[in-house]
């Protein structure tokens, strides 16, 4: 069996121009040998930085426990950086090309290595570990985040709403995320939840 790394990211709560933030977990045999997550000090954030960035973690890891002579296979699921990777797309984006790079370096140094994409729900780990850094760091800074990023989170409207759904929110959650917070538990609802909808309009 191959080692499989699972990596993610995000800039939240804007995209590009957010707090972006990386996460990996590798296993093997079912068996955890790593995991890491954190925040990405880059002057222009995006998601696509924190994807690569991810990917650069985990496989700087995988090179310093010396695991880059057996197979691996690293997963994401971002095509993006999956079919980059697989020479499918061009590296266009200047913010993305020296992740890029580094990232193909790193890939020469391995005897075997597959880069798949895999669906979001198969890489929950990964993103939980972005969405733990993200976390630590708004709680740790969060008056300088909210003064910063008040116009991208979520409104007293929203946040109503998530209270009235009874769905647990973050005081820094997004309009982007409250929204499809939202959107989720409508549409799980939809047949029986003829009257939360219409709140949701009021």
């Amino acid at each position: 069996m191959p080692i499989t790394a699972y990596v993610d990211g995000l800039c939240e709560p804007v995209n590009p121009r957010g707090v972006a933030c990386y996460g990996y977990a590798i296993y093997r045999d079912g068996v955890k040998l790593a995991e890491g997550c954190g925040v990405i000090d880059h002057p222009s954030p995006s998601n696509n930085v924190a994807e690569y960035t991810a990917c650069i973690k985990a496989l700087e890891k995988l090179v310093e426990l010396g695991l880059n002579c057996e197979e691996v296979v690293v997963r994401s699921d971002s095509q993006l950086l999956i079919n980059q990777l697989n020479g499918f797309y061009s590296v266009r984006a200047e913010r993305v090309i020296p992740l890029y790079e580094r990232a193909a370096e790193l890939a020469e140094k391995f005897r075997r290595i597959r880069f798949e994409w895999v669906p979001r729900e198969e890489n929950a780990e990964a993103d939980g570990l972005s969405r733990k850094a993200y976390s630590e760091h708004v709680s740790k800074n969060l008056d300088a985040f909210v003064e910063k990023y008040r116009p991208y989170l979520a409104t007293e409207k929203q946040k109503a709403l998530l209270n009235r759904l009874k769905i647990p929110y973050p005081a820094w959650i997004s309009k982007r995320e409250a929204s499809a917070l939202i959107s989720e538990r409508l549409d799980r609802d939809r047949g029986g939840g003829g009257h939360v909808e219409s709140s949701a309009q009021n």
